[in-house]
């Protein structure tokens, strides 16, 4: 294990985008290819600077990251881009480039899914015997990981708390998979309604999404790792999967790395939307693990299921959904019944003065205009054609490329 760091000391945040063919938008499973080109030989992990490359489950997705921690988010926004810049110019003649949002709107998974055969491969090839990872809640997802650090017990109870109470709110901020082959869902975020059953096999793996009410080290093992250990050794009599990776709850601790890894939020058009979220996010965090919104003691009251019982609706209805549960509304010092958007909206007035301005104006889009979600729906305008949808997602294409938000 590295060092250790205090709370918001320093952070990782992870992105992922699938690469699709230029000609008809098909997934291109060639990340092998991209990685080969860039390196002179296939490596998992490529450091470029300030990010790091790396692959997926899947041979079409992807991952661009801090390259370590660090403390600086506000430059991560060009960093990125200019890595996505970089990786679109390597694709370009092999007819490729990304794609961004948490699905891609017209993948049949059962046809279109070629599993990563390089470094892993065993951990991967285990994965899909147990869960079957040609489904949409494996092939076609892709998400932003924020990573937040903690030094001890005091610190982990304080930032488990916080991220516990926040999730439930984050799909009305941040959904980006309303479509799949080539209809609406339902969903504004369908990446997060197969995330909650796509391990149903082995349910200990998931539980409810949001994690049960542990606040140190030795109760997070007995209660979350060791009942994952118990449940998934029938099927890794080697013993190749950590515990660490199996526990697949919207936030993971890692004690491996004294840091929690939230992984509820879909990714955006483009960085700058992505680090603007990513932002708010850590700002309401340390707002509430600083009491500013509500005492620690409120915070650790509430139950996996009562806040899962929060995030269910989210997850469909986005920023849309009322919430009218005036105990879980007063944990912001809101005391009426809000949509999520409103609630998010009050939320951002509290923290904005600590946010630096190049995220406003990212933020002011999102806020006032809704998910990206909702934005693709207005654009689609209910034309599910193929060729409109495709229309639309190359424009979302560009956006990533020009690092700009996408606008109905």
């Amino acid at each position: 294990m590295g060092k250790k760091y205090h709370l918001f000391e320093v952070y990782g945040i992870e992105l992922e985008y699938m690469l699709v063919n230029q000609s008809n938008q098909k997934v291109a499973p060639i990340v092998d290819a991209l990685l080969t080109k860039k390196n002179g030989e296939l490596t998992s992990d490529i450091e470029n600077g300030a990010i790091a490359w790396s692959n997926e489950l899947v041979a079409h997705v992807v991952e661009i990251k801090t390259n370590g921690p660090t403390a600086n988010l506000n430059s991560l926004s060009n960093e990125f881009h200019k890595n996505i810049v970089e990786i679109n110019a390597l694709l370009q003649p092999l007819n490729t480039q990304l794609l961004p949002t948490a699905s891609h709107p017209l993948m049949n998974p059962l046809t279109d899914t070629q599993l990563w055969k390089h470094s892993y491969s065993e951990v991967y090839e285990l994965y899909n015997r147990i869960f079957n990872c040609k489904g949409h809640g494996w092939s076609n997802v892709q998400s932003t990981h924020i990573n937040l650090p903690f030094y001890d017990d005091n610190e982990f109870e304080k930032l488990h708390a916080a991220i516990r109470i926040l999730l439930p709110l984050i799909p009305g901020l941040c959904a980006s998979s309303p479509i799949l082959e080539g209809l609406s869902t339902g969903f504004k975020d369908t990446r997060l309604e197969y995330y909650k059953t796509n391990q149903k096999e082995i349910p200990e793996m998931t539980g409810f999404v949001i994690p049960e009410q542990v606040f140190n080290k030795s109760d997070y093992h007995k209660t979350i790792f060791e009942p994952i250990k118990k449940a998934i050794k029938p099927f890794d009599n080697q013993n190749i999967l950590d515990h660490h990776f199996l526990n697949s709850r919207g936030a993971i601790a890692r004690f491996d790395r004294n840091a929690i890894e939230i992984r509820l939020v879909d990714i955006q058009e483009c960085p700058k939307a992505d680090m603007a979220i990513c932002v708010l996010i850590i700002e309401v965090l340390k707002h509430l693990v600083n009491n500013g919104f509500t005492s620690l003691s409120n915070q650790k009251e509430w139950s996996n299921a009562s806040l899962f019982n929060l995030l269910n609706p989210i997850i469909k209805s986005g920023e849309a959904y009322i919430v009218s549960d005036i105990n879980y509304l007063d944990l912001f010092r809101i005391h009426e019944p809000l949509s999520v958007q409103n609630i998010w909206k009050k939320i951002y007035e509290d923290v904005k003065s600590n946010i630096d301005t190049s995220h406003y104006e990212a933020l002011d889009i999102i806020l006032n205009e809704g998910t990206l979600s909702t934005r693709i729906l207005k654009a689609i305008d209910n034309d599910f054609s193929e060729d409109n949808i495709k229309t639309i997602y190359f424009d979302l294409a560009n956006c990533l490329q020009t690092n700009s938000l996408f606008r109905a």
